[in-house]
């Protein structure tokens, strides 16, 4: 079986990489012979209270955006230098078919500045996701170092969270990582067991099947298999499949397992290789 197209990739436009390449991961692509890669680069529109135990424990690119009250606000992507860079390597790499796109992070609570960024660029493929929940003192927090919660509550909230984001207009054609808040799940303790969460997890992707969005695969942490079942039992039309790379080597990564994974759950390829995957 021939691997899919990676739909969610980051480079050096990234703010939150500093082992990002475009031209890397390009290379990557082809030498995995992946028909098609998206570089969706971050747009993160709300700010995050890190808080403080974390702060020394950041890397220096995310420490350094702190503010003095331990606000991290991330800076808007420069849209220009990024687009001009997809177009040299369309330039340089002519038989990888190379979409541009973005990862709106929150766009439902930031609806004039995403619909501003998608009127004025024409993007290929755009993400929708969300990275944070409410936190204190009226800020919100970064999902991942919400440690001060029980994995079981913070779960639940963030999926209400991603039922609000799918529910609500904002112009995304895929979810990103449903999955998302599994990447702090603790080593220690009971494990996750999906089944504990399936009326949450249906819910949201019912809505998601009503929506006509495609739910993407992420392969950073993979997908519960149960998650794409229920998927397909809810109506699901499309699939996306997504490394959430932020450098070159793991372009790709996972994807033999997660074509497979997929295809058990009922969805096959697309009309062409560049296409999502389909029931």
């Amino acid at each position: 079986m021939s691997l899919p197209p990676d739909g969610h990739v980051h480079t050096e436009w990234s703010w939150d990489t500093v082992t990002g390449s475009m031209a890397g991961s390009c290379e990557r692509a082809l030498e995995l012979g992946l028909p098609s890669v998206a570089f969706t680069e971050h747009a993160d529109l709300t700010p995050w209270l890190i808080p403080e135990p974390v702060r020394p424990l950041l890397p220096d690119h995310f420490r350094v955006r702190l503010r003095p009250d331990g606000v991290l606000e991330p800076p808007d992507l420069d849209v220009a230098g990024y687009l001009a860079s997809v177009e040299e390597c369309r330039s340089r790499f002519p038989s990888l078919r190379i979409l541009s796109g973005v990862e709106l992070s929150e766009p439902h609570w930031h609806r004039p500045r995403a619909d501003a960024l998608l009127a004025a660029h024409d993007f290929d493929r755009v993400l929708g996701s969300v990275h944070s929940l409410p936190g204190q003192h009226g800020h919100h927090q970064e999902v991942t170092v919400l440690s001060d919660r029980p994995p079981g509550n913070l779960l639940r909230a963030y999926l209400t969270e991603v039922l609000g984001l799918v529910e609500s207009t904002a112009d995304f054609a895929v979810l990103a990582h449903i999955d998302y808040a599994l990447r702090s799940w603790p080593a220690e303790g009971p494990p996750f067991a999906a089944a504990e969460f399936e009326e949450e997890f249906r819910v949201v992707l019912r809505a998601l099947a009503s929506s006509g969005r495609a739910l993407e695969v992420n392969t950073k942490v993979p997908l519960p298999g149960e998650v794409v079942r229920w998927w397909f039992e809810e109506g699901g039309e499309a699939v996306a499949f997504g490394s959430d790379a932020h450098e070159p080597g793991l372009v790709g990564h996972g994807f033999a397992k997660a074509a497979a994974l997929v295809e058990a759950c009922g969805f096959r390829p697309g009309r062409t290789p560049h296409d999502f995957w389909r029931r």
